[in-house]
């Protein structure tokens, strides 16, 4: 089972796809800030999670600025609370328009839609990477080394 984190200032959301790797779907969303890599650790425990994915935030040319340094940050502190190798950083360009979207399709509504979009965002993430994997043959993105 993998997890998937879409860091926000303000939320984080998070998914979780199906043991055998083939589905994402939305799990929650995580208030920023204190506790929140707390919260992501008993997430992890309670979903036995051997890997996360951390959604690295670039501009459509492929440029990192302020949120993608802040998403590598966060990603380093919850790799420095997992066993080495299991926090991934891969390129989320769009996931949050996509949720968006699927959302707003769906008939899900203004803040109704503000309170999930975070989540359906890191399930469309994940779901990215599940699918390039299994593309590949080769885990998607780039391990994250941890600092406490």
């Amino acid at each position: 089972m993998r997890l998937a984190v879409d860091v926000g200032s303000v939320r984080v959301g998070v998914a979780r796809c199906d043991p055998g790797g083939v589905l994402a779907s939305p799990l929650e969303t995580v208030k920023s800030g204190k506790g929140d890599v707390d919260r992501l650790m008993k997430l992890a425990a309670e979903h036995e999670a051997i890997e996360v994915v951390v959604g690295l935030p670039t501009t459509l040319s492929g440029r990192e600025g302020p949120a993608a340094e802040a998403a590598r940050a966060f990603a380093r502190r919850l790799a420095g609370r997992l066993p080495e190798g299991t926090v991934r950083l891969y390129d989320e360009r769009l996931t949050t328009v996509t949720a968006e979207s699927g959302l707003r399709a769906g008939g899900v509504r203004g803040r109704d839609r503000r309170r999930v979009v975070d989540q359906a965002a890191a399930a469309v993430l994940l779901q990215a990477a599940l699918d390039a994997e299994r593309l590949t043959g080769r885990p998607p993105g780039e391990i994250v080394r941890g600092s406490s």
